[in-house]
């Protein structure tokens, strides 16, 4: 049965090509319960296909999902593992259920940084999910915002030594295309669960002028109707993009 929220969403407004989202409160979650924290990112895993569905119902384009940064290296070996463990899960567990929804899965950032058999299971989800025409799903891990940004430019700094591109041809348009992101356009839609006002690093390029939903639902607690709740607030807004309010 469709949501009253699913309903007044696809009658309000423009869904939001591009949604982003920092899947936070999975240590909180657990901790609340007296559980360990993989408890809370094993839970945080039906909260990741309930978000995909609610953005296949919603009609939105592109998913972007903040899985793991590379300041999440610095954690214990213990809860790295255990990440990794469930990284590798999902790519085989949800495999099947994905391309069949038509979904298309992209892992992006510095996964040569990955363990073979992580790397391994990334590659087998992405195959198998390269014909979804529905909704792209892009799994950032081992992700910086930071250091994508000095990726870009030391790439365009090696083209200026070797003459292939001067410095005044650098634009944005030339920074934009070495990001991760290259052939996507910007999140229209930044959502932070567990009510924390930070960005934590997260495509700190293309958050621009990106309208910023915060929820106090911890990770594991989020539902599609959380996901559909941030889209009617995003629809609500006038973005401006720096111009003046139009009268």
């Amino acid at each position: 049965m469709t949501s009253a929220r699913l309903t007044a969403l696809r009658s309000q407004g423009e869904i939001p090509r591009h949604v982003a989202v920092i899947m936070d409160g999975n240590g909180r979650w657990a901790r609340q319960r007296g559980l360990p924290r993989y408890a809370g990112h094993r839970e945080g895993m039906r909260a990741v296909r309930e978000t995909v569905e609610g953005a296949v119902e919603a009609g939105v384009a592109i998913l972007t999902l903040f899985a793991f940064s590379t300041e999440n290296w610095q954690r214990p070996d213990r809860e790295i593992g255990a990440l990794m463990s469930l990284l590798r899960l999902y790519a085989e567990k949800e495999r099947r259920q994905l391309r069949s929804e038509g979904v298309q899965v992209r892992v992006l950032g510095e996964v040569g940084r990955l363990e073979p058999s992580t790397r391994r299971a990334a590659d087998r989800i992405m195959a198998g999910t390269a014909d979804g025409d529905r909704l792209r799903l892009n799994l950032m891990i081992s992700y910086s915002g930071r250091e994508e940004i000095l990726r870009a430019t030391r790439g365009l700094a090696r083209d200026a030594l070797q003459g292939e591109i001067i410095p005044e041809e650098i634009d944005e348009e030339a920074f934009r295309s070495r990001l991760f992101t290259a052939d996507m356009p910007d999140p229209d839609l930044l959502i932070r669960t567990s009510g924390e006002f930070r960005i934590s690093n997260f495509l700190l390029w293309q958050l621009a002028y990106t309208e910023i939903h915060i929820t106090p639902v911890l990770w594991p607690e989020f539902t599609r109707e959380d996901l559909f709740e941030g889209i009617l607030e995003y629809q609500r807004r006038e973005r401006r993009f720096g111009r003046v309010e139009m009268s």
